[in-house]
């Protein structure tokens, strides 16, 4: 385990120095949420597009890996629907916990990918982010909509985002360019990889700028309902698919390591814009992030894990 602690620990330190800067209020003003928009929007596209444009994608078992992840999405979110009832929960507080069980961070994922496994982690991370992101999405805003927490109105409004998703026009300029032979000619090629350089050291800082701790005494049954699901659970469903279709290798083991992820910050963002319970989101995110460092290297140590 202690080769996974030392390759995650770097990653958890820039989260915590992303915290207390953010707790510091420096560097002021409006930089932390203009700096988030720019590395979703260019920094993050343009290592997608740098890692599918010229990665031998076929040396990643695409469909197994779509079976094991998707699979374990669509389960768990069908799992939970159904079972609403009996959870006795609010819309509002039910979108947030479905959105912290379906939801993954990115960053977190691909910045881990890299550290244990190097380039042929980061092509499966980039793959595996082509799969899990429009699901994810497309999961999350059915279930604003089947919850009633929207109206008419969002629903094209959340099409819309999801077509725009700078995540998925990256993965998908880069598997055209990679198909297609064109690849990165000239000068695009370095300069891209340079600007992806920046996007995870970057990102992780954010996550840790967007952590609320203060959110914490918030949670109550809703949060552990979701950590649970999340760190726990999903890891082993994705093991357990993985082994069904054959997973193996590196494929399997950046599986399990995306099915480990806390959820991702942007999840706040559209649990306010979409009626959700905007401050058990906050602590939602902020918990299993937390959790994430104490439960990541367990659930990376289980028994046909890496």
């Amino acid at each position: 385990m202690s080769s996974i602690v030392e390759a995650l620990a770097p990653l958890f330190a820039l989260i915590a120095l992303g915290a207390v800067l953010g707790r510091a209020g420096f560097p002021g003003g409006d930089f932390w949420p203009r700096l988030e928009r720019f590395i979703y929007y260019l920094l993050f596209p343009a290592m997608l597009v740098a890692t599918l444009a010229t990665a031998d994608v076929s040396q990643v078992s695409v469909l197994p890996l779509a079976i094991t992840l998707i699979g374990t999405m669509v389960v768990l979110g069908g799992a939970l629907w159904l079972a609403r009832a009996r959870l006795a929960l609010s819309p509002p507080v039910f979108t947030s916990a479905f959105q912290g069980v379906v939801r993954f961070n990115t960053y977190v994922g691909v910045a881990g990918a890299a550290a244990l496994y190097g380039e042929a982690g980061l092509t499966v991370a980039a793959v595996a982010i082509a799969l899990m992101v429009p699901t994810a999405n497309i999961l999350c805003v059915m279930a604003f909509i089947v919850s009633g927490t929207q109206g008419p109105a969002s629903v094209g409004r959340s099409a819309l985002a999801l077509v725009r998703n700078p995540l998925i026009l990256a993965c998908l300029a880069g598997i055209l360019l990679n198909v297609s032979g064109i690849g990165l000619p000239g000068i695009s090629q370095p300069a891209l990889e340079l600007l992806g350089q920046a996007a995870l050291p970057m990102g992780l800082v954010a996550v840790g700028v967007a952590l609320r701790p203060q959110a914490l005494w918030r949670g109550g049954r809703a949060f552990w309902l979701s950590s649970g699901l999340k760190l726990v659970i999903t890891p082993l469903l994705v093991l357990g698919l993985a082994w069904l279709v054959d997973l193996h290798g590196v494929d399997r083991h950046v599986a399990l390591l995306f099915a480990a992820l806390p959820t991702a910050t942007s999840a706040y963002i559209l649990a306010r814009q979409l009626g959700g319970d905007a401050e058990l989101m906050a602590a939602i995110i902020t918990g299993q992030t937390l959790l994430a460092m104490l439960v990541m290297p367990i659930m990376l140590q289980l028994p046909g894990a890496p």
